[in-house]
């Protein structure tokens, strides 16, 4: 997991003072252009690593090798636990991160707790792949605000570009697919800010109590949940003969939800879409392989591609 190998990379780089991609790639068994990344992600984030090119070019830290993480100052503290927060790890990381933090001075204890408990990396894109993007320039008030439990007041700019001040309570991050999203309270209740929206970000140095109960997991997932709803409004159900499934991840990615096996050797598959045209051209390439159940429209069009395609074809 991706969480696991940030904190690895940052290791290696304490350890030795210098690394190359390759290095890293070799050591943590990944591709250079994941250890790049990953090497990237870091200084993204606020750590002090950066690029040295050249003969003898590659990655190093700011002031040079350090021996324990114990050594990081506050702001690296904050920046590493929000790149490594508990929605990436697995259980083996999650231990080491509550050592890292027993090991921290104890005025940075607290932050790096909630840094932990509010960021999510999604590694799931809305639909196909995008390239990564700069980090907005209010990503570092947004993680200050999160950690420091400080009302923001925002600009923000809604989906037709107009703009809007207001006061919230930023409560949590997440990143999805090179976006970053703040989950926060506000008067018109719970909300989720694309940060690349905001005009300004301005900290009031009021404080406010996080709800307890937050859970960054469980609310960006309802946030996803429901962005999905509005970008997948038809869903169709199938029945798939076995060698086809794979076929139909490829074509529908996490669109598609798998269900067990009928009688007859074929297997229930519901696949999710924009509308019904896009749905019938997707499942067109697959064929007789799949049947649509229950979907006269989604029937109706597969019928009239087949007929045109024999027509062409005939």
């Amino acid at each position: 997991m991706r969480a696991d190998r940030l904190v690895a990379v940052l290791l290696m780089l304490q350890r030795r003072g210098h690394v190359t991609s390759a290095q890293v790639a070799e050591e943590l068994e990944i591709s250079e252009r994941t250890a790049r990344r990953d090497l990237e992600a870091l200084g993204m984030a606020g750590l002090p690593v950066y690029s040295k090119q050249g003969r003898n070019g590659g990655w190093e830290l700011l002031g040079g090798a350090k021996t324990d993480l114990s050594g990081l100052n506050a702001e690296e503290v904050r920046a590493l636990f929000m790149v490594a927060g508990p929605a990436s790890a697995t259980p083996e990381i999650a231990a080491a991160l509550r050592k890292l933090i027993r090991a921290l001075p104890e005025s940075f204890r607290d932050r790096a707790e909630l840094a932990q408990s509010s960021v999510i990396i999604d590694q799931k894109g809305w639909s196909g792949n995008q390239s990564p993007k700069r980090s907005p320039s209010h990503l570092d008030a947004v993680q200050r605000a999160v950690i420091e439990s400080t009302t923001l007041r925002l600009t923000y700019l809604d989906r037709e570009r107009n703009p809007s001040t207001r006061l919230v309570h930023p409560l949590g991050l997440a990143s999805k697919q090179g976006n970053w999203y703040v989950i926060a309270e506000t008067d018109a209740g719970r909300r989720t800010f694309r940060v690349d929206r905001m005009i300004e970000a301005e900290p009031t140095g009021e404080r406010f109590e996080r709800p307890a109960d937050f859970d960054i997991n469980a609310e960006w997932k309802a946030v996803t949940d429901e962005v999905d709803k509005r970008r997948l409004p038809v869903s169709v159900d199938l029945a798939a003969d076995a060698d086809a499934v794979q076929l139909l991840r490829y074509l529908f990615s996490d669109r598609l939800r798998v269900g067990p096996t009928r009688p007859d050797g074929r297997v229930d598959v519901q696949v999710s879409g924009p509308d019904v045209m896009v749905i019938a051209g997707q499942l067109a390439c697959v064929g007789a392989r799949v049947e649509v159940l229950g979907s006269p429209e989604v029937r109706e069009r597969l019928g009239e591609l087949g007929r045109e395609l024999a027509d062409l074809y005939r």
